[in-house]
This record gives structure tokens, sequence and C-alpha cells, in this order.
């Protein structure tokens, strides 16, 4: 019968420091280390659960407005808030989750709750008409119209 395991090759003269180095690869190989450290991996691929990462926000800018585009995927509009404020614009998305368990009396024997937020603030490269200000929501997409305030020209004498 042959063994079809891969063989370490052997060592000509081991040091203290490869001693060393191959206990610390056999320490990280193992679980739960090796578990541990593939759900910090994850965390920082994907710091939100539930696809609610930091939502991307496209800006564009004409003579008169700011037009700010946010890919929203998923949630609904009671779950948004945007915040207007005359140099930047603060847009929240809110996600709250339910779960309730009940045993076969209808009896509630285990309720959770979680609330998990994502904010960001974008800052404006010039100030912004507050009060005529307006936004949409369609199939995920939010479009904020951000009309700019018109200063008074000076002319030169």
């Amino acid at each position: 019968m042959s063994d079809n395991t891969p063989k370490k090759p052997a060592k000509k003269n081991p040091s203290p420091f490869g001693e060393l180095m191959n206990s610390m690869n056999d320490f990280f190989q193992e679980r739960p280390v090796k578990g541990i450290l593939q759900s910090i991996d994850e965390f920082f691929q994907s710091p939100f659960p539930s696809g609610m990462g930091g939502f991307p926000v496209d800006l564009e800018e004409n003579n008169s407005e700011h037009i700010v585009k946010v890919q929203l995927p998923g949630v609904k509009r009671d779950q948004i808030n945007i915040d207007v404020f005359q140099q930047y614009v603060t847009i929240s998305v809110k996600n709250t989750k339910l779960f309730t368990q009940e045993n076969e009396d209808n009896k509630i024997i285990q309720r959770k709750q979680s609330m998990q937020r994502t904010t960001r603030t974008i800052p404006l490269p010039s100030l912004i008409d507050d009060q005529n200000a307006s936004a949409s929501y369609e199939d995920g997409l939010l479009v904020l119209k951000l009309p700019k305030i018109q200063g008074k020209k000076l002319n030169l004498e």
C-alpha cells in the first residue's frame, strides 16, 4: 500500500529560528486560530453585514446645482434619512431586524433586535440652497438635487 500524503522534505541542519517559524506556521493553521483569522479577513472584505456596506456616492455638478446619486439596492424609503446643510449633505440608512422565537403554545421564548446605521457625509464645494433641495428614490437609486446659492458678482470700477 502506498501513502499519497505529501511528505515534508528532510531538513539538513534545523536551526532554532527555523523550528520556531515552523511552530508558528503550524499554530496559525490550526483551528480555532485559523477560524478567527478567516473571520477577521471576512470583516475587512465586507465590514457591513447584509450588503449594507459604505454605499457608493456619485457627485455631479453643473452651473446651477449639485446632483448626488446614491446606489441603495434593497433599501426601503422609510430606512433613509437625509439632512441637508449649506455646504454638506448627510445620508443615513437605518436597518433594524427583529427576531422572535416562539414555542408550541405560541409563547415567546426568545426575542432579539439588532439595529445598524450606515452614514455618509458628502462635503460640497459651494453653498447650497437647502430650502429648495429635492430628493427622489426609485429602484434603489437615490437622487438629490441641491441648487447652488448664486452670489452677487462684483464689477471692478
